[in-house]
């Protein structure tokens, strides 16, 4: 927002963010700081766990003989 309000080309702000579609970037410039934290307080915390990946023996088998 800020650079689009301070003169900044929109397709630049693109680039700069790494968006493929201009229409990705649009959907961010239109949503300003207070509707990012009314959407943010709507979410709940996770109820996953993180593991640790353990592979399968064959896997490990397979990556040893190469």
């Amino acid at each position: 927002m800020h650079l689009l309000q301070s003169g900044v080309a929109f397709n630049v702000i693109a680039l700069w963010l790494g968006h493929e579609s201009p229409n990705t970037t649009h959907r961010y410039v239109e949503a300003d700081l207070a509707m990012k934290q009314k959407a943010l307080a709507r979410l709940a915390e996770p109820r996953t766990r993180m593991r640790r990946y353990r592979p399968p023996d064959a896997l490990l088998s397979f990556l040893q003989q190469l």
